[in-house]
């Protein structure tokens, strides 16, 4: 488990709509590791907080459809 595994799918989330697309649909922090596994990103629910900690990025999703804000260019 890896904080550079989040840092990866957060630059190919911001890199392509359809990723983007599909893990803001999901609801929580749980599903999001578990999805993300599945597509060969292996991180924790920790990892998660920590990266957007240091980033200053909120899990929190807006707008419908979901969108967050935790994508980077």
């Amino acid at each position: 488990m890896s904080k550079k595994n989040v840092e990866e799918l957060l630059i190919a989330g911001g890199a392509d709509e359809k990723l983007r697309n599909k893990y803001d649909a999901l609801k929580t922090k749980e599903e999001f590791v578990a999805l993300a596994k599945g597509d060969g990103y292996e991180f924790s629910v920790q990892d998660l907080d920590d990266v957007l900690r240091e980033s200053g990025d909120s899990f929190e999703s807006f707008g419908n459809p979901a969108k967050r804000v935790i994508w980077w260019q």
